[in-house]
This record gives structure tokens, sequence and C-alpha cells, in this order.
């Protein structure tokens, strides 16, 4: 036999053959939410839902914020959201101190043209739509009880259970300028924890559960009480404490802001995360942990 005819020694390429299914490495699954902590949470979404739109319609009211006692500084609005004529028609203005911006379509003036109305927000984002400010205040109340009861369930529920200390409560490991930063600096590249980094919270997490649970959601509830004539005649060292009715007023605002931020931001995070696996979690408990490493 010629060299020519003499087959490759090296034969053809061996067929790649998938590992069989026990050999591939298992999906790891753990129970990452209890049955109040998921309860208390939907019925949060709810009530922080309809809260922020009917305190919408209550602010349309008087879309102007004050500190100090109402009166002294009637003139002087900290924030307001108004309109003004111009010739090319209304215009939507809000002033933040001594700052002014053009805000028509949003906020001082909406609605589609030719059909412009001046109110501080839109109808879209208040309960009810159209201008109501008792059926708000009814809707506000209602809610603003329902949040309450939930919350001291769930604060509840936590202290007792180790909730806190164990899933809330930052680890030694995660405690230190070094972590806090690698952990912002892997937000800022939209890199998530992954492995046994995300069967827990990562410290911002942990420090934006810790501010609202405990300062944010607190100065919400405390303001909001000081600003019920019937509450401060049982209490009247809340308007001491809240500098008056209208500063209260001002700060129950920016809490809500503040709480419109986390949720937003919440869920952005959900969505880089993995939606399917974020979500399902907080309806069933049960928590994909995804393979790999952050770094």
């Amino acid at each position: 036999m010629s060299e020519a005819t003499l087959p490759d020694a090296a034969g053809p390429p061996a067929p790649k053959v998938a590992p069989p299914v026990s050999a591939r490495p298992a999906r790891e699954v753990i129970y990452r939410h209890s049955l109040i902590v998921r309860l208390t949470h939907w019925i949060n979404v709810l009530a922080i839902s309809l809260l922020i739109m009917s305190g919408a319609q209550i602010f349309n009211a008087h879309p102007a914020l004050y500190w100090g006692q109402y009166g002294a500084d009637a003139d002087k609005p900290v924030i307001e959201l108004g309109a003004r004529n111009t010739p090319h028609g209304l215009q939507g203005v809000t002033q933040v101190g001594d700052l002014r911006f053009n805000t028509t379509g949003v906020l001082g003036v909406s609605g589609p043209p030719g059909q412009q109305e001046i109110r501080g927000f839109p109808g879209w984002l208040t309960v009810p739509s159209n201008r109501d400010l008792a059926t708000g205040r009814h809707w506000h109340f209602f809610f603003a009880w329902l949040f309450v009861i939930n919350g001291l369930i769930y604060l509840l529920f936590g202290l007792l259970s180790g909730h806190f200390v164990r899933d809330v409560a930052p680890a030694r490991d995660q405690i230190g300028p070094r972590h806090i930063l690698g952990s912002i600096w892997d937000h800022i590249r939209l890199r998530h924890p992954t492995g046994a980094e995300a069967k827990r919270y990562n410290i911002l997490q942990k420090l934006a559960y810790i501010a609202m649970i405990f300062v944010v959601l607190p100065l919400m509830i405390g303001t909001g009480l000081t600003m019920s004539p019937g509450f401060d005649s049982v209490a009247p060292w809340l308007l001491t404490l809240f500098g008056g009715r209208q500063s209260a007023r001002t700060i129950h605002f920016i809490c809500a802001n503040l709480i419109v931020l986390f949720v937003l931001v919440h869920v952005v995070e959900v969505f880089l995360a993995g939606a399917v696996n974020e979500v399902r979690s907080m309806i069933t408990g049960r928590y994909v942990v995804p393979k790999g490493h952050a770094s």
C-alpha cells in the first residue's frame, strides 16, 4: 500500500458528546423569603402605591410646601408646583427654593393641548384622577393605617424570628470601606453577586433597608400624625419635635419622594438581577442561586 493511500493516523475528529445529566452541575435552589416576609412585601406594594397616588391628590389642594409655622413664611414656599401665563399659553413652573424649572405637561400644568389645566400633579398620578380632596383623604387614611399595621407585623416578626439579625444586619465581612466601595463599583458595572454571595443581601441592599425601616418610615409616620389636629391634642410634643405642622408636611413630602426613589431603584435592580427569578422568589419563597463569581 502506497503512502498516499494510508489512512490518517489521527482519524476524523471525535463527535462532541454532551455529559450525562447526572454529571451536569445541579441547579441550587434555596428558600429565601418566609411567608410573612412575602405577604407583608406585597401588602406594602399595594399600600405604598395607593398612598403615593392619594397623597398626590391631597397635595394638589395646596401644591406648596413651607418650613416653620404657617403664616410667617407663607409667601416663601420651599417647594411649589404652580403655573403662569405666557404669550404661548399656560406654563407649568416647579420652584425649589430660588430655582425655577419649566415642567409644563407634567407638574404645574398638565393635560393634552387645548385641554390643559392647572394642577400640581397630573391626573394619571392621583387617586381619584379628578379633583376630589375628600375621597383622596379617605383613600390615604385607610391605606396609611393598613401600611402601619402591616409594618408592625413585619417589625414584630423580624425581631422575634431573628430575620433582622440574620438577613438585614450587615455581616462582619461586609463592614468596611473596602467592601462597601467594592459593592458600589460592582453596581456601577451592573454586576450582581453570584454563588454563595447571592444567598444573602449585599451591603448596599442592607444599608438601604435599614435606612428605610428605621429612619424614613418612622419619619413618614411621625410627620403624618403631626399633621392631624386630633392627634396633636393627644401628643402636642410632635409639633415641637418637627417644628410645626408645615415643617412636618415638608418632611413628609421629602420622605415620600425618598420612598419613590427607593422603589424605582429596587425595581431596576430586580430586572437587572433577573426579574423572573427575583419575582418568583417573592411569590414562592424559592430562589435559584446564580452560578459563577461576581468578580
